[in-house]
């Protein structure tokens, strides 16, 4: 783990309690199970939906993205504001969006492996 995944845990302390996976060079970031962020190259990127997509896009942050050979893939994750960093009441706020979020894509995906 990097300084920094490990640096979260104090970051969403008031959220709850948090883990980091290895996955693809980067990391996910899980609560009770759900994956809620994700981080690349030490950057903290919080999942999204149509919901609360605009409170990201009204920051100016970016849509997580990646190379996939000939074309440019967008992910449901955007780069987390800078002041969860140093404002927990920030930080609680937005990490309790992408985890309402990541559960309700969670219960969906469960439901469609379910029929």
């Amino acid at each position: 783990m990097s300084e920094f995944v490990d640096y979260l845990g104090e970051v969403f302390e008031r959220f709850g309690p948090i883990k980091a996976r290895n996955m693809f060079g980067g990391h996910g970031i899980y609560h009770d199970g759900v994956m809620f962020a994700l981080v690349a190259d030490d950057v903290l990127y919080l999942k999204a939906d149509d919901s609360i997509a605009p409170y990201f896009e009204s920051e100016g942050l970016p849509q997580f993205e990646y190379d996939k050979g000939d074309k440019i893939v967008k992910m449901s994750y955007y780069r987390a504001p800078d002041d969860i960093y140093d404002d927990s009441a920030q930080a609680l706020l937005w990490a309790r969006r992408s985890f309402e979020v990541a559960f309700r894509t969670k219960a969906k995906s469960k439901a469609k492996k379910n029929k």
